[in-house]
């Protein structure tokens, strides 16, 4: 079977991309009260992945002024997907903070149920495995936090950092708050992750996704033993025109 995944990769490694077409820009502040520590840049483009079309995910996210002398973070996280079942191709994780690195490539076969990391190898995985940043693009293209009462829980097997795991979200409801683009509805959901030694419960993580045919992610709160980061859309442009006036 591995040796069969070895063949896969080296296949999918040399896929050709082709000229990609950026389709939406989103522009994130990191902000420790009235205090800006980081940015996020956050950019998705129409191109094609093994000569099959296929959505590309970008994530860079970096600290900036004091924050980045304290911790120097320069996070980059990349996807190819099926734009038809939201399910990743490949994934790539690009970690720098402070004298720490990670690098790793991932190859999904979702046929196969199976993947393979330049870092471990190949290995059998669950059914629709997804990658930690296309997790949450699955939920707003598929717009499936509307079928949801608040208090309900779901679940999706997710792979990051060389395991997959379940990562089971709660879904609290509706809430309307003020942003650039005004007051917007939004879906809020918490993914249960482990409190660890910054987050100050399990519940610690929101994501507010705005309730509209867009589902643009709008706020980002992390509720940290310090005290409360926010990440707040800034700008955001589709087909090279900004929404945000």
């Amino acid at each position: 079977m591995y040796r069969i995944l070895t063949i896969m990769f080296f296949l999918a490694a040399t896929a050709a991309t082709g000229t990609a077409q950026t389709v939406e820009e989103l522009h994130y502040n990191l902000k420790y009260g009235f205090i800006k520590g980081g940015e996020a840049d956050l950019i998705v483009t129409r191109t094609t992945f093994n000569g099959n079309p296929a959505i590309h995910y970008y994530l860079k996210g970096v600290t900036t002024g004091l924050a980045d002398q304290l911790f120097s973070v320069y996070d980059i996280y990349e996807s190819d997907v099926d734009p038809e079942s939201s399910l990743p191709y490949k994934s790539i994780r690009n970690v720098r903070e402070r004298k720490y690195r990670y690098y790793n490539e991932t190859f999904f076969f979702q046929k196969q149920d199976s993947i393979y990391s330049k870092k471990t190898g190949g290995m059998k995985v669950p059914h629709n495995l997804v990658d930690i940043l296309t997790a949450f693009f699955y939920l707003r293209q598929h717009d499936i936090l509307k079928k949801f009462d608040a208090g309900q829980e779901f679940s999706m097997p997710v792979y990051h950092s060389g395991k997959y795991f379940t990562m089971t979200t709660v879904y609290l409801g509706k809430e309307t708050i003020d942003s650039k683009i005004g007051k917007r509805e939004c879906h809020v959901i918490a993914p249960r992750v482990d409190k660890g030694k910054l987050l100050n419960r399990s519940d610690g993580l929101k994501f507010y996704i705005t309730n509209d045919a867009d589902h643009v992610p709008l706020l980002l709160e992390f509720d940290m033993v310090v005290g409360s980061l926010k990440c707040e859309l800034a700008s955001h442009k589709k087909h090279n025109t900004e929404l945000l006036k």
